[in-house]
């Protein structure tokens, strides 16, 4: 006798007890970046809805994130001056300082994660101080900045740090840097599998941080390396990481489910800007169904084993959510 699965298919209410991946607003983060001036509020070209927006726009985004039910959001910045070292993310009067310091006073509720980097930062757009002798960014000389960086973070309200440097020993010089300084309790998301990926290209129009020469590959990983992958988030697992991520995550739902059964921390993925801007190029061109593919694709991330998922997506899925409640 076969087995008539179509039974617990048969209407809508069946289908929704036995729904075995659910989304919910407590699994989502959103992206925000904060840039110079007041009155700003400048639409990413290749990313519609998506915004570079002043502190004074970032507040009223705040609020009615707050009002989706989103808990949590990444903050990004983008100075108005950049140098070599990145030396606006090493000051408490740089951009994300202040940025933190407002969003905590309004919004003291609001799980703000911030980005450790300095691609937004240098005016070469790479990720730390320049090894010129090799053409790449020297990862020893930028742990030791990047410990400054999380400092700042921590002064300032963070309520975690997100490392997306990819360099090695970054939870381990964090962790010991935030705990030296009385910031044991201060958690870290690891970028823990951050691949090289051309899945980053509107991102980089956003958060103006395309690098000026060369590209990432000696410090991201390698696409096409699944072990070296699992190693990479397990290494940071060791160092003290309180979360692990996985970016991005439609082309590497393979390796979000491996690192998902090697851990027991919660596992991230960012759905990048390339995977949004995919789909909103779609719904533009009228070639699909927008809101079901969106739905659709939130949904593999987390059966594929995120327990959080980072998305441009947010606000839309959130509302969407709302309002079959």
């Amino acid at each position: 006798m076969f087995k008539r699965y179509r039974r617990l298919r048969q209407n809508a209410q069946i289908r929704d007890l036995v729904r075995q991946t659910k989304l919910e607003r407590d699994d989502f983060i959103y992206p925000l970046f904060v840039v110079p001036g007041s009155g700003v509020k400048i639409e990413a070209e290749s990313m519609p809805g998506v915004f570079q927006m002043s502190l004074d726009e970032i507040l009223k985004e705040c609020e009615e994130v707050v009002n989706l039910g989103i808990k949590a959001i990444l903050l990004f910045g983008v100075p108005e001056v950049k140098d070599s070292v990145g030396s606006d993310a090493l000051s408490d009067d740089g951009i994300i300082a202040v940025a933190l310091r407002a969003i905590k006073k309004k919004f003291p509720h609001l799980y703000i994660i911030t980005d450790l980097c300095f691609c937004e930062y240098t005016d070469h757009g790479h990720c730390g101080i320049i090894d010129h002798i090799h053409e790449t960014v020297d990862n020893d000389k930028t742990l030791e900045i990047s410990a400054k960086q999380a400092l700042v973070h921590a002064r300032n309200g963070a309520d975690m740090i997100a490392p997306s440097g990819m360099m090695d020993g970054i939870i381990e010089t964090l962790r010991n840097a935030l705990d030296e300084n009385g910031y044991e309790n201060l958690p870290i998301m690891a970028y823990s599998t951050k691949f090289a990926s051309a899945y980053y290209g509107p991102f980089r129009d956003v958060a103006e941080s395309t690098p000026s020469f060369g590209d990432r590959k000696t410090y991201q990983m390698d696409p096409a390396n699944r072990f070296e992958a699992i190693s990479e988030s397990l290494e940071d697992e060791a160092q003290g990481a309180d979360i692990l991520m996985v970016k991005p995550a439609l082309a590497y739902l393979d390796i979000i489910r491996d690192v998902k059964e090697r851990t027991l921390l919660p596992v991230c993925a960012y759905n990048v800007s390339g995977e949004y801007a995919l789909l909103k190029a779609g719904e533009k061109a009228g070639v699909i169904d927008y809101e079901r593919i969106m739905i659709e694709t939130l949904i593999s991330i987390k059966r594929a084993g995120a327990d959080l998922i980072i998305t441009y997506h947010a606000k839309e899925i959130c509302k969407i959510l709302r309002d079959i409640r």
